[in-house]
């Protein structure tokens, strides 16, 4: 796995990124972070009181068009670190007490990470990512991550296609989440700190309530109560072109929000977190000091 003839995200570009080259993530391969340090706002068993220690990786494989992080996944804003530097910085996330290690947004630059992540660290390693992986690229990562943070943006391949210029994100994202399950089991817990397992991260969007539903609908028929947790996210807030799209352009709404999670609850999945509909703020958006 290198950045020559690139293959590693779903789009496999091909270009020769160690010449400069650049595919749809926008990147070389000189790796670039937007910021490393605790986070407070990411759920419960990842982040406790202590935080989650957040390494945000400049660029991104799909660049929705309600991106939050815009300025880094499609502005490609960060300083360039080497591997050597990425393991400093982890070592020091752990040193500073952090609950896990979470890496944002890595995929495009797992060459120099997964070095860095060796020898294991003494914290869980948790990979945060939109659910648009390969499942060969993933396997290189088993016995190196330990908590899976994916999200399922969509159920719905034209919605897909329209947001994320991703037309086979759905199957693609549901055999990534196999692959990351197959890799950590059903969830393990110690001391209210999750060290194995998947979460499934899904964010609400505005008018696309069905698409939310059918999300649902899949996890519920895919695993047994208990194998994985569930993300419910009620935070989205025009960001981006979001800001000037119809339909987009707008928060959700309370009744929305609520429908979704009344479906959630209809069918038992009662194994995750839910956010308070206050999250729809711009509060929640980092700000990015480069």
């Amino acid at each position: 796995m290198n950045y020559t003839n690139c293959t590693l995200c779903p789009r496999q570009c091909g270009v020769d990124r160690t010449a400069g080259e650049l595919g749809f993530c926008g990147m070389t391969d000189e790796v670039r972070i937007a910021g490393a340090a605790p986070h407070y706002w990411e759920e419960p068993v990842i982040c406790t009181e202590r935080g989650a220690g957040a390494v945000f990786f400049s660029g991104c494989t799909l660049q929705c068009i309600y991106c939050q992080n815009e300025e880094i996944s499609c502005k490609k804003q960060g300083k360039p670190v080497s591997s050597q530097e990425l393991r400093q910085i982890f070592e020091d996330l752990a040193a500073q007490g952090c609950t896990t290690l979470d890496l944002v947004t890595p995929t495009h630059f797992l060459p120099t990470i997964l070095p860095a992540l060796q020898p294991k660290l003494p914290i869980p390693v948790v990979y945060n990512c939109g659910g648009y992986e390969r499942v060969e690229t993933l396997r290189q990562l088993e016995g190196l991550v330990d908590v899976y943070l994916p999200d399922l943006k969509y159920s719905s391949a034209s919605l897909a296609a329209s947001l994320s210029a991703a037309t086979d994100y759905v199957e693609t994202a549901k055999a990534a989440i196999l692959e990351m399950f197959r890799q950590t089991g059903p969830v393990r817990m110690q001391d209210g700190v999750l060290q194995k397992g998947v979460i499934i991260r899904h964010l609400v969007l505005p008018g696309q309530v069905d698409n939310s539903l059918g999300v649902l609908d899949w996890i519920a028929d895919t695993f047994r109560p208990g194998d994985v947790l569930v993300s419910l996210m009620s935070q989205y807030v025009p960001w981006g072109k979001a800001k000037t799209t119809p339909g987009l352009d707008r928060p959700i709404t309370v009744e929305e929000y609520d429908g979704v999670l009344s479906y959630m609850e209809l069918l038992g999945m009662e194994d995750g977190f839910v956010q308070d509909f206050s999250s729809a703020t711009e509060a929640y958006i980092p700000q990015w000091d480069f």
